[in-house]
């Protein structure tokens, strides 16, 4: 499921893991990039077109921390398809969205979260595992990242066609390090993300939760959900502390 994933860590040789080893996941849509323009949403909007021939829109629906599949169900269901029609439909619409999206996602690198571009390499200085966890689907997130020039910080990832929720997400991403020897059973792991969701996907999977206030959530909205962790943005991530 993940093999197209890591071919940029695949010659690397066989090292030792350390059972501190952490791994750090990372949401991307208001984590670590920012008002990145209208071509994610009008590319799922094309998406169903092309395939189904209705006309939809993501404009009645709440899309900030969902999965894109199920904001392409629910635009299919807005749109008045039925049931057994989206679900046939879904996997082309799916990999449509994702072509259009890599025709017409622009430069993003100057829509990097603060605090990213220093971050990163720290982490891998300090021997974390980084992965994406995310809502987007897998070309749409690894075109992001391409796009703002930080997909080489990133071993592997869990994306929207991957999984039901976020929690399984980070559960998939755990598991795929520990098969390809990154971590061990015992390594500390971190989810980080700007929404609701992220924390609760956190605690789903039993990691560590860190939420920033970098996206379309204020500070006062991400308090009561009680991340383990909430910060401005990731200017004031610190590993050792959040490990403590």
């Amino acid at each position: 499921m993940f093999a197209s994933l890591n071919d940029l860590h695949r010659d690397e040789p066989t090292i030792l893991v350390d059972v501190r080893t952490p791994l750090i996941l990372f949401d991307i849509d208001g984590t670590l990039l920012r008002r990145s323009g209208p071509h994610h949403r009008q590319a799922l909007e094309a998406a169903v077109e092309d395939v189904t021939g209705a006309a939809a829109s993501t404009e009645s629906i709440p899309v900030a921390g969902m999965l894109d599949g199920v904001i392409l169900t629910l635009m299919m269901k807005a749109a008045g398809l039925k049931a057994t029609a989206i679900r046939a439909a879904l996997p082309a619409v799916m990999a449509r969205a994702q072509e259009l999206y890599g025709e017409s996602c622009p430069d993003l690198r100057r829509r990097v979260c603060p605090g990213v571009r220093q971050l990163l390499p720290r982490l891998l200085r300090q021997g974390a595992v980084i992965g994406l966890v995310t809502g987007n689907l897998s070309q749409i997130g690894w075109t992001k990242m391409e796009r703002a020039g930080l997909r080489a910080h990133f071993r592997l990832g869990a994306f929207a066609e991957m999984g039901r929720t976020r929690g399984e997400l980070a559960r998939m991403a755990r598991r795929q390090a520990m098969a390809e020897g990154w971590i061990t059973r015992q390594s500390p792991a971190v989810l980080i993300g700007d929404h609701i969701n992220d924390i609760r996907a956190a605690r789903e999977a039993k990691m560590r939760s860190v939420a920033v206030a970098t996206g379309v959530l204020p500070r006062a909205e991400l308090v009561p959900h009680q991340p383990d962790f909430l910060l401005d943005d990731l200017r004031s991530f610190d590993l050792d502390e959040v490990l403590r």
